[in-house]
């Protein structure tokens, strides 16, 4: 199991030697001790990428197709190779099994064969303004791109802005989450035997106060790319002005999933358990706001509340688990946290609400908890949990649906279920959010942007928009 930084296309130890020790959330055993990459490890790794971006170097010599090409290799040898590389990131994160291998792996591999198909067609424009004159632009690499990614979807998120960044000819510096490194080192491994330079991806874990904010800093890096929570984002973009860096941020969400009275309750029950408990809720589009019409509510919350009961946590590597353990032993305190907060403040416990025990003693595990009455001004309903806690809010129409599926900072995703598709289009227009599911919850394709409004952040990650943020656009003008 690779467990050191990778620099410049090999496996190193951290310049100051320190490591640190990444826990199995389900055991609470210690999995391995990982490189803490420093300042002198960031500057390394830049330089790295950096030479990778000179004129006549191995990656800027090779053709879009070519680049293409490796792309493509690495997305064949990541399917092959789900069982492995999904093991390592269900024991490094508490994920399902299901999930790291049947779902996120793949996910990051139809990634890579997208992307890979846009490398040779991303081009400028002729544009004629003068009849002296010929007129285009070029739209050229960034450069160097500085991706920070978190804990809740290791590879996939990584992948997200790999792809797309290689694809269009940069190079890149990740920083995967310190808690969640394992599988993106594997990653690296697999990039390299599919026959990318030295340089063009490197991975350096560490502390996010050090390792994120010398990237932040550095003058080597062109652009930042960060996944994570809303106020690490505001951080990150204010230090980031210092040096001008291009950034984009996908942050935080407290997402409204509204079910209308003429929906499929059956479907949309489904619908409203993967919502929330799909990655044990640690996702940031997460359907933690159940939104329900009040003719319909006490016939819906019962179909959920028996599907819920029915929903055990329990070893993320048998097959048949679909609630693992959550990332860390401060994510499960930071949860019940707020589950009792919800208590206090007069919201009604369905189902969970407390530590699972699985019959081992150890593990970082929630039951699945839903509150119901809840007020829109309960901390449950405004603020991000990032865990397996659904807090339900009634409403009697369209308009108090959309009024109250717009009352947060936060902008991300939803969802509307409803039979009338006037009034899926109207809604989904209405609600302030980068996503919208009608009649579904979680799906997603490399060929849709997603990405979020208001303080979810700005830029798009996945489909054609996500080009943008990885290149610049040149003019050029000739006189004849």
């Amino acid at each position: 199991m690779q467990n050191q930084l990778f620099i410049n296309g090999e496996f190193v130890a951290a310049q100051s030697g320190e490591t640190f020790a990444t826990i199995n959330p389900a055991t609470e055993e210690t999995i391995t001790n990982v490189a803490s990459a420093g300042v002198e490890d960031v500057d390394l790794a830049v330089r790295a990428a950096r030479a990778q971006m000179e004129p006549g170097s191995e990656w800027q010599k090779m053709k879009p197709r070519d680049r293409a090409k490796v792309l493509w290799r690495i997305a064949d040898m990541l399917s092959s190779k789900a069982e492995e590389i999904g093991r390592i990131e269900t024991l490094d994160n508490g994920k399902p099994i299901f999930e790291s291998q049947f779902v996120d792996t793949p996910a990051a591999a139809e990634c890579l064969y997208y992307f890979a198909g846009w490398s040779g067609k991303v081009t400028g424009d002729t544009i004629p303004v003068a009849d002296n004159a010929f007129t285009y632009t070029l739209r050229e690499p960034v450069g160097v791109v500085g991706a920070i990614t978190p804990w809740n979807f290791p590879l996939m998120l990584a992948v997200w802005k790999i792809a797309p960044a290689l694809a269009c000819g940069n190079t890149v510096v990740i920083k995967p989450a310190s808690n969640t490194s394992l599988s993106l080192l594997k990653f690296a491994e697999y990039a390299k035997e599919c026959g990318l330079p030295a340089g063009v991806l490197n991975v350096i874990p560490g502390k996010g106060s050090v390792v994120g904010n010398a990237m932040v800093d550095h003058p080597g890096i062109d652009a930042i790319a960060f996944t994570g929570s809303t106020d690490v984002g505001k951080q990150l973009m204010a230090r980031a002005a210092k040096t001008l860096k291009k950034v984009s941020l996908e942050l935080g969400g407290k997402s409204p999933n509204i079910v209308f009275a003429d929906a499929d309750l059956e479907a949309a029950a489904r619908g409203a358990l993967n919502a929330i408990f799909y990655g044990k809720g640690e996702v940031c589009a997460a359907g933690s706001r159940l939104l329900v019409e009040e003719p319909i509510h006490d016939e819906l919350m019962s179909k959920i509340a028996d599907r819920a009961t029915k929903m055990v946590a329990a070893d993320p590597l048998h097959p048949k688990t679909r609630l693992g353990a959550v990332v860390s032993k401060e994510q499960m305190e930071n949860v019940l946290s707020y589950i009792e907060a919800g208590k206090s403040e007069g919201a009604r416990l369905l189902t969970g609400g407390e530590r699972a025990d699985i019959g081992t003693g150890k593990g970082y595990f929630i039951k699945p908890t839903i509150f119901d009455d809840v007020d829109p001004n309960m901390r449950i309903a405004r603020e991000e949990i990032f865990g397996p806690v659904l807090a339900t809010i009634r409403f009697k129409d369209a308009e108090d649906a959309v009024a109250k599926g717009n009352a947060t900072v936060y902008g991300l995703a939803a969802a509307v279920w409803t039979k009338d598709v006037s009034k899926a289009h109207r809604i989904a227009r209405s609600i302030k959010a980068g996503t919208v599911w009608v009649n579904t919850y979680n799906l997603y394709d490399p060929a849709l942007p997603f990405g979020g409004f208001k303080e979810s952040g700005f830029g798009r990650d996945q489909g054609k928009d996500a080009l943008e943020k990885y290149t610049q656009t040149k003019s050029v003008w000739v006189n004849l």
